[in-house]
């Protein structure tokens, strides 16, 4: 529909600059973005109650009643309007501190209206602040259902809070003459029960009932995912059938030698797996794409290792790719230990390698001398160039831009097989939605001997306690980490910062019988490596230090790890942390330190924490109390552009509008049944308008 292309400036009561705000606060440009624009609740405003019933500060409340009194009080410049409103059983409150006279000269004493928003008590005194006000006589004949917008405080000030952006989308739809196009096949809305786009759309803005509201919401969120794993499944056929792969026929000699006469330990079965999945894609002709997840210390750089050799077996050379120096670093020293004596010549490639070193390496990777490299966002700079690259491990791959791995395929002549491996558990209908095109292996089982680790959350209270129980594990010949989340003290913030911790820390645990390393993101990298490589080689006890540790730090003998401030932490970053101790043979534990005042959500990331060392478990809870944004971050989040589905909530409906994605194409791969015209139309719109963000996921 063109007239859904219109732009937002042109509706009644918009205008310019109302327009240049719906774009900046919104994201709403045309008529179409505005209909996107869902309410996120509804109102039933002939519903209210009495004032003598207020008692909850947290909900909004809805009284009927009159104003019988309205003056203005403050000095001139800080004028505030207060009201008082009645009703049968009592008074309350009403005050203004914006748009004073403009408020006063509307009101009608003695009219009556519905008041809406949070009371609050101040000296055993009730009062709402800026409510919600209409006249009672506006609600009488209408529907009582009222729908709220999201708004800004900018929106706001110009008219467009929650009732302006009703009062345009009014206009909006008296001026929407043609029906919407319905590309949903009506098969399958018969057989889900789903009513029709155009009941949806109107309803979901102007419902007479909630059941008519809820409905709408049904198949609006059944239509948004439903495209989304249509498209993904569609971009996934069509590279599969685009994309020739490198066919690595054998396993080859490196493989064979290295797993007959290197191999440190046997493999668990989920590794075991994992290889056959990743080998199987190996033989197909058709390019890999793969997914390896699995929990802290599950064995995925191993599962990478013995799939790169099968890549130098067959002739190719492989890449590994880490978000930073450190985890590089590491993979590069244990990989080249292990290959040590194998004839596999394995490099490290960092910012920091000298231009001499650099240098010697572009030679010898262009010549092949170089079967695997490792290395960080150096690797992706054009002058890097392979003799034959034919696999690509990237590591922690959230860390890296689309664009940024896309550079990888411009490195031979066909794009390489590609392994995304990340070590931070993603929810099911995370990794459906946002890795829906790739193909997934999952490590769901630790190493043997690999003892669980013991967490317990304590309070500051406790800390002699702590300091009793670290001076214990010195004792047994362990060592600790102990984690702030400050650097700095913050005035705004009262936690404890690492700074003050280290001092605390070197008081209590003094020299010569304990020594102590500091390591946060502040350092010089060789003064930060210094002190790593001392705890590393058990030179210090203790490791005080910020999150830099989470990754990339691999010492056996560390078996406590201990969080301060651990309310400030994500559950998935507290997961990480404690995933670096438990790595030897000795019993391990992680100690969650926090203050005695805690909300709801910090209260059930502590006892999540406690109760379990499942990652996946843990990434289900992290899901429902930070949503998808804050887990894939921000950019990786927002190519997903969901509009009313939510995926910490929706996971059901995930599930089965991929399932009937795929049997639709399952049964027509082209789209071209006559039932399907619709939606072939669609998605060749959708893969021609969007950038194939999907190809290195």
């Amino acid at each position: 529909m063109i007239f859904l292309e219109t732009a937002i400036s042109y509706l009644k009561g918009v205008g310019p600059q109302r327009a240049k705000l719906l774009n900046e606060e919104l994201s709403v440009f045309s008529f179409g973005d505005l209909i996107k624009h869902y309410p996120f609740r509804y109102i039933d405003r002939l519903k209210y109650h009495l004032i003598s019933e207020v008692a909850d500060q947290e909900n909004p409340v809805q009284l009927k009643g009159k104003i019988i009194n309205i003056k203005e009080l403050g000095q001139p410049r800080k004028k505030r309007l207060v009201a008082v409103f009645e009703d049968s059983s009592g008074r309350i409150e009403l005050q203004w501190f914006r748009g004073v006279r403009w408020i006063k000269s509307a009101i009608k004493l003695n009219s009556e209206y519905l008041v809406y928003g949070k009371a609050k008590q101040y000296a055993g005194k009730w009062s709402i602040v800026h409510p919600e006000m209409d006249e009672w006589i506006d609600f009488k004949k209408a529907s009582g259902l009222q729908p709220v917008y999201s708004s800004s405080e900018k929106l706001g000030k110009s008219g467009l809070h929650s009732k302006g952006i009703k009062n345009i989308m009014h206009e909006l739809f008296s001026q929407l003459k043609d029906p919407f196009e319905d590309f949903l096949p009506i098969r399958i809305c018969e057989q889900l029960r789903l009513v029709s786009i155009n009941d949806a759309i109107k309803n979901i803005h102007f419902p007479k009932s909630i059941q008519d509201a809820q409905k709408a919401i049904q198949r609006l969120k059944f239509e948004e995912l439903f495209f989304l794993q249509l498209e993904l499944l569609l971009r996934k056929q069509i590279g599969k059938r685009k994309n020739k792969g490198f066919v690595f026929s054998n396993v080859g000699e490196s493989f064979s030698f290295f797993y007959e006469n290197c191999m440190p330990f046997d493999l668990t079965n989920a590794q075991k797996k994992a290889i056959k999945e990743i080998r199987k894609d190996f033989l197909s002709g058709e390019q890999m794409n793969r997914l390896l997840q699995g929990d802290v210390g599950s064995g995925k750089t191993f599962v990478a290792l013995l799939s790169m050799l099968i890549g130098v077996g067959n002739g190719f050379q492989a890449a590994l790719i880490a978000p930073t120096e450190i985890l590089a670093t590491q993979h590069f020293q244990t990989i080249k230990d292990l290959l040590e004596k194998t004839n596999v010549k394995v490099s490290l490639l960092t910012g920091s390698s000298k231009t001499k070193y650099r240098k010697e390496l572009h030679l010898k990777l262009a010549s092949g001398e170089i079967n695997i490299l490792i290395g960080t966002h150096a690797i992706l700079e054009d002058v890097v160039k392979f003799h034959n690259l034919g696999f690509v491990v990237i590591d922690e791959q959230h860390r890296f831009g689309v664009a940024q791995r896309a550079k990888m395929w411009k490195k031979n002549t066909s794009p390489p097989h590609v392994l995304v491996m990340t070590a931070t558990p993603i929810p099911r209908t995370l990794a459906m939605t946002f890795y829906g095109d790739l193909d997934v292996s999952i490590i769901d089982e630790l190493p043997p001997g690999r003892k669980p680790i013991s967490t317990y959350h304590r309070f500051d209270s406790s800390r002699l306690n702590l300091f009793s129980f670290l001076r214990k594990e010195i004792a047994k010949g362990r060592q600790i980490y102990i984690v702030y989340p400050l650097i700095e003290e913050s005035e705004k913030l009262d936690f404890n910062n690492l700074m003050d911790g280290y001092e605390s820390i070197s008081r209590s645990f003094p020299l010569p019988d304990y020594k102590v390393s500091i390591v946060h993101g502040k350092m010089k990298p060789d003064d930060k490596n210094l002190e790593m490589e001392r705890f590393v080689k058990g030179e210090t006890n203790i490791m005080v230090a910020t999150t830099v540790i989470e990754v990339g730090v691999n010492v056996p003998n560390a078996s406590v790890m201990v969080i301060e401030s651990a309310e400030r932490f994500g559950l998935s970053q507290l997961h990480q942390l404690r995933g670096r101790v438990g790595r030897g043979a000795e019993k391990s534990y992680c100690i969650l330190m926090t203050g005695s005042k805690l909300s709801a959500d910090s209260k059930l990331r502590m006892s999540t924490m406690s109760r379990t060392n499942d990652g996946f478990e843990i990434a289900e809870v992290d899901l429902k109390l930070r949503g998808p944004g804050d887990i894939l971050g921000t950019k990786q989040s927002g190519l997903l552009d969901l509009k009313i589905a939510d995926l910490s909530k929706d996971g059901q409906l995930v599930t089965l509008a991929r399932s009937v994605a795929k049997n639709i194409l399952k049964e027509d791969p082209q789209l071209q049944k006559k039932e399907h015209l619709m939606l072939r139309k669609k998605m060749i719109k959708t893969l021609q308008e969007k950038p194939d963000w999907g190809k290195i996921s």
